[in-house]
């Protein structure tokens, strides 16, 4: 039995999610969406794990192989407009998606900038402060950086580490949108997330900040 068996509330494939999860994803109201990569330079660093959680908290893993550019079912989930997909850091995941796989990204929530917008009596909003405060969870982070590429099963570490980077985020998006309602803001952050592709594509082809001066 191999690691990932040993983890039944997490299925895991490889370089697409099978159709029957398709199935139960796509009614889903909720996508909560992470990756893991070999770095943080897209076009050098290949895009080696995606993680999936929707409401009923329905977890896969997707383990990108070596030179796998079409995964057609993850394809269509994440371009479904009906279907709200949520990342802390959008800009990099929906880079690596596009820039990988060629998926266009529709209908997002950004937990960072919603954090930003709402929570501005604080500096930390990376996701371990996030939902420690907003959800009573303290995240172990210890392996964000190690070999994601790898041909080995991924350590048990490694997979609760990346189950955990989506299992909070969808009571963390209710959180943050009730502040943000509250405060007025909720409408300027959705219009900060309809930009999230655009400064995606910019940062694939390696412009600078082109809003500076």
């Amino acid at each position: 039995m191999n690691n990932i068996e040993k983890h039944k509330k997490i299925t895991f494939f490889h370089n697409d999610i099978s159709a029957d999860f398709y199935n139960l994803y796509k009614d889903s109201s909720f996508l909560a969406v992470d990756t893991e990569a070999m770095g943080l330079i897209h076009g050098r660093d290949r895009l080696c794990l995606i993680q999936i959680c929707n409401e009923l908290n329905l977890t896969s893993c997707i383990k990108i192989e070596l030179n796998n550019s079409d995964s057609p079912n993850i394809k269509k989930l994440f371009e479904d407009s009906k279907i709200t997909k949520i990342f802390h850091y959008a800009r990099f995941d929906v880079a690596a998606l596009k820039c990988n796989l060629k998926i266009n990204t529709n209908n997002i929530f950004c937990t960072k900038i919603a954090s930003k917008l709402a929570r501005t009596y604080t500096n930390k909003h990376g996701l371990k402060d996030l939902i420690n405060e907003l959800i009573g969870i303290e995240l172990d982070k210890s392996s964000q950086s190690s070999d994601w590429g790898s041909k080995e099963d991924l350590s048990k570490k490694q997979i609760d580490y990346a189950a955990n980077d989506v299992k909070y985020l969808i009571k963390a998006m209710h959180k943050l949108r009730t502040i943000l309602e509250r405060e007025g803001r909720y409408e300027l952050a959705q219009k900060c997330f309809k930009t999230i592709p655009v400064h995606s594509e910019l940062d694939i082809l390696k412009f600078s900040n082109i809003f500076e001066h």
